[in-house]
């Protein structure tokens, strides 16, 4: 079992803390890490469970599924960026719409709007990878 803190919630898209020195890549990159970390059980069902930050009991296949969600969601702003959207025109295009029923916190104030403005700030930081 590995009790993986607030690099893998199920109730919410991922905080990104720029702040604190988060980036949209660092998350992914912790997410690969814990994926790294884990042994399947036959057919992926099973094998090493996760303890996420917030939310119930998950196995490997959980684990990709919300890392595959943060990597088509980062990629769809990058594209966005590059077509040279502003962060208003991105918010605007709801690149997480079809996530946003799975990830969006009912308490706090983490909003798919936030998590968008906090990854596009990512992406668009000198930095960002």
């Amino acid at each position: 079992m590995i009790s993986a803190g607030d690099v893998f919630v199920t109730t919410s898209f991922p905080v990104i803390d720029l702040e604190r020195g988060s980036s949209l890549q660092g998350e992914i990159e912790g997410l690969n890490h814990l994926l790294d970390m884990m042994i399947p059980e036959h057919e992926q069902e099973g094998g090493t469970m996760v303890i996420p930050g917030h939310g119930r009991l998950c196995d490997e296949a959980d684990v990709v599924e919300y890392r595959d969600m943060v990597v088509i969601v980062r990629d769809r702003i990058r594209s966005m960026i590059t077509k040279g959207m502003s962060m208003e025109q991105v918010r605007a295009a709801r690149p997480t719409r079809d996530y946003d029923r799975l990830f969006t916190a009912t308490q706090g104030t983490w909003t798919p709007d936030r998590f968008v403005e906090a990854a596009y700030k990512s992406l668009v930081q000198p930095s960002a990878r």
